[in-house]
């Protein structure tokens, strides 16, 4: 129906949050002030619900913690929209109406173009290099693939990604991470 896939129904129908109340989703723990997080979390802007596996910047920050925190957020989530808009200026299919596509076609294109960016790349020259791989791999090969799902009932699982509680002990967290940053980090970034 028109006009019935805005940002929160979208939410709702997501492939990655189905896999997260399936309990098929990939491992993702953090821990940020001492606190652990298992489900890690996706930045997202105000129009989205204050859930524990998404943090959105402040829409009025009041003190210098929070407005750092809002400029880092913001920030971060440009950088995703610009890798995207990478991949759309190399690969023509991308920007083509999806309607016509099933959702697994469209993952499926979506993981495609991701692989061949990263296979041109290498090949030009500009993969990660040995070092910055071992860095970013080295946690994760010592983790389980997947969230145990324990036989927990579905529904609380969706009670745990909604939790708001979380979700604010996680930003508090956050803020309080990135303004104790190093004051030359601190300098560089604003």
């Amino acid at each position: 129906m028109a006009g019935s896939n805005n940002d929160i129904n979208v939410l709702n129908q997501s492939y990655i949050f189905d896999k997260l109340k399936k309990g098929t989703s990939p491992l993702a723990p953090i821990e940020v002030n001492d606190n652990q997080y298992t489900k890690g979390y996706y930045l997202a802007d105000g129009i989205y619900p204050d859930w524990a596996t998404l943090v959105k910047g402040f829409a009025c920050p009041t003190d210098d913690p929070r407005i750092k925190f809002t400029r880092f957020q913001a920030s971060a989530r440009k950088n995703v929209e610009r890798a995207f808009g990478v991949l759309q200026g190399r690969f023509h299919i991308l920007r083509l109406a999806a309607r016509t596509m099933s959702v697994n076609k469209m993952r499926r294109v979506m993981d495609c173009c991701i692989i061949l960016y990263n296979m041109i790349s290498e090949d030009q020259g500009f993969a990660l290099s040995d070092w910055e791989e071992e860095f970013i791999t080295e946690d994760m090969e010592n983790r389980p693939e997947r969230i145990p799902n324990r036989g927990r009932d579905q529904d609380v699982i969706i009670r745990e990604i909604r939790d708001r509680t979380v979700h604010d002990q996680l930003t508090d967290d956050l803020v309080e991470h990135i303004w104790n940053l190093p004051s030359a980090f601190r300098t560089m970034n604003g």
